[in-house]
Parts: C-alpha cells; sequence; structure tokens
C-alpha cells in the first residue's frame, strides 16, 4: 500500500535517527509544524520538500510521490570529468512550480504546486525552485517555454530580472527601484514598461539562472 507523505516524512526522519525536535531544528521550523506534516494534518511547500529532503538524504521526488527510490545512487549528482582543468559540477533537483508570465501579469502561478523537478548546476539557495515561462515580453533574453531558477533569498536590486507579485498577480521583469516605485521593465521593445507602487508589491524574487527551451 502506498505512503502518504506525512508518513514518508517519518520515514526519513526516522532512517537518519533524527527526532521530531532536532529534524524541525535543521529545518528552522517548529517542531509542531512538523508534527502537523507528519500527521497528514497539513502538508510543507514545494521549498520545504527539498529541504526536508537535503536534511535526510532522500531524494525529494520520492519524498513527495512515493514513486522510484527513496535514496540517489552514489555519486549520481557528479558530472565526472577526467581533465583536471575543469572542476566537478554539483548538480541540484529543484522544484519546477506552475507557470509565470512573462508578458501579461496573471493569476497562473502557484507556489504552493510542485509540477514536476529540474535539476541545475551552481545553485546554492536551498529554498530556490524553478518556473515555467509563458509569453515573450522578456525575449529575447528569457522566451515563451523557458525555464527560470530563482532564490528567494538572494536580495534583489536595481538592474536584476525577477518575479514580482502585485497584488496578487505575478510577472517576471527586469526592476528599477525606487523610494516609493517599482519600475518593471521588458525586454522586448514591443511590450510597454509599467510603474507600481512598492506597498503594492508581495514579493520580489531574483532570477539566477535560465534554462532555454531548444
Amino acid at each position: 500500500m502506498k505512503t502518504t507523505l506525512g508518513q514518508r516524512i517519518r520515514e526519513a526522519r526516522q532512517a537518519k535517527g533524527f527526532d521530531q525536535a532536532r529534524l524541525a531544528a535543521k529545518l528552522d521550523i517548529a517542531t509542531r509544524t512538523l508534527q502537523r506534516w507528519e500527521k497528514g494534518e497539513q502538508e510543507p511547500d514545494g521549498s520545504d520538500i527539498m529541504r526536508i529532503a537535503r536534511a535526510t538524504g532522500v531524494l525529494p521526488q520520492w519524498l513527495l510521490t512515493g514513486d522510484g527510490g527513496q535514496y540517489a545512487v552514489s555519486g549520481a549528482n557528479i558530472i565526472p570529468l577526467t581533465s583536471p582543468k575543469y572542476r566537478k559540477v554539483n548538480l541540484v533537483t529543484l522544484p519546477l512550480l506552475s507557470s509565470v508570465p512573462g508578458g501579461v501579469p496573471s493569476l497562473i502561478f502557484h507556489p504552493d504546486y510542485v509540477e514536476k523537478y529540474v535539476t541545475v548546476d551552481d545553485v546554492r539557495d536551498e529554498g530556490a525552485f524553478a518556473l515555467e515561462v509563458k509569453g515573450n515580453s522578456m525575449a529575447p533574453r528569457i522566451e515563451d517555454g523557458d525555464i527560470i531558477v530563482v532564490s528567494p533569498r538572494l536580495e534583489a536590486k536595481s538592474g536584476d530580472i525577477c518575479v514580482v507579485r502585485v497584488q496578487d498577480e505575478d510577472t517576471v521583469k527586469r526592476i528599477k527601484i525606487e523610494e516609493q516605485f517599482l519600475h518593471l521593465i521588458p525586454l522586448n521593445p514591443e511590450f510597454e514598461p509599467w510603474i507600481v507602487k512598492k506597498k503594492d508589491v508581495t514579493f520580489i524574487w531574483k532570477v539566477v539562472k535560465v534554462i532555454k527551451n531548444l
């Protein structure tokens, strides 16, 4: 019989030899929150799934769905390179969430819903995740169908490309930050920039990597 997400979290914790308080401390959450997850009273979001997987050493896909193996094959996250002039690269598996519009802002980005996972390199934010872009307002840098990697931990500055939520609508744009306003600037000249009040902005998350849809 297939286990629940809460049962798999408990299994991963116990296999690592952690009690609930120790794992909760590693995840920087309240022990009561972990207890709710394991009982099925509450579900962790995509970034929490990734942190649990890293803390317990299990694969995030197994943790989320119960499918496949519980643990990665040793060495599978490293690209073997024989030449000494190249460095080994650690690959990271990130949750691919719902789409974010690269055009007119839309209500289609749902951060609690994990569609699948993508593997990238050189991402050092455990809370990072990926989004598929819909629209071409950021073309040719970011085009329809491309995947962007977002790091909520990094500070966004003027000139950065970011995922921005304004009054529950989402978009990806280059930003310019002023004292009271935020400029959202498309790279495609066919689209118009727009200005919003900073007080209307829920979050600004920096884009750190683009995976082209070849």
